[in-house]
């Protein structure tokens, strides 16, 4: 199956009353994770597409992770994994909901083309709690991360207008080493390989903020192992 866009899904920041969170009900939350879906041609710039947004702009948006894919091909998993729940496109946030692709078949740096449009992808994605209360359902990140079922990020090499139907041409895979499962193999990996986080790191199309933690962490791991060692007799 060819890749393709069969959904986009945009949305702006609301207020979720009380009465609509999960875990500790007392707080209201907000969120850009209800998304609704785009009809006709809407136009990519470099930070988002038009009519979305993000409410927590530390942690989500940027050039970094302009658009959120996520694979067509999860959704009748979770249909049968969570029968109580009838997920839409755009369910898990994404802004396109791609048919012929998934975290086993793209890599870190893949770019394709939409038109005019060239898109590149920068990092998975890691689901935070807002998946989990959008839904109700507590453990859903996790899950989400357990699965690898966690879509991942464009950054945006070339603005330009898509629409639904609308094919995806990859035209250049500079790091297939580096699919998206095993990039987030990597990142949450129990046992960390100092070597592995290194050589993701140094994958010059991986968001900043990833390279950030990976390096941070194995020169944590370093200063560890060259502190001196105190044998008993």
């Amino acid at each position: 199956m060819k890749a393709a866009i069969l959904s986009i899904q945009v949305g702006r920041p609301r207020q979720f009353a009380t009465e609509e969170s999960v875990g500790d009900s007392s707080k209201p939350w907000c969120s850009a994770i209800v998304k609704q879906t785009v009809t006709g041609k809407v136009f990519v710039d470099f930070t988002n597409i038009n009519g979305d947004e993000q409410a927590d702009l530390k942690h989500h948006g940027g050039a970094d992770k302009a658009v959120l894919g996520y694979a067509a091909g999860h959704y009748p998993a979770w249909n049968s994994d969570l029968p109580e729940i009838e997920f839409p496109y755009g369910g898990f946030g994404e802004n396109l909901t791609l048919s012929g692709i998934d975290e086993s078949t793209c890599c870190i740096g893949d770019v394709y083309a939409i038109g005019e449009c060239r898109l590149q992808i920068s990092q998975p994605r890691q689901p935070c709690w807002k998946l989990s209360r959008r839904w109700n359902i507590p453990n859903l990140a996790v899950l989400v991360q357990k699965t690898g079922r966690t879509g991942w990020y464009f950054r945006v090499l070339t603005p330009g207008a898509i629409e639904s139907g609308m094919p995806l041409t990859l035209v250049d895979r500079p790091f297939p080493q580096f699919t998206v499962s095993r990039a987030s193999d990597i990142m949450h990996a129990k046992l960390r390989d100092r070597t592995l986080d290194l050589e993701l790191a140094a994958c010059p199309a991986l968001s900043a903020s990833w390279k950030t933690t990976l390096i941070a962490r194995a020169t944590q791991g370093q200063e560890k192992d060259s502190r001196p060692r105190l044998f008993g007799g």
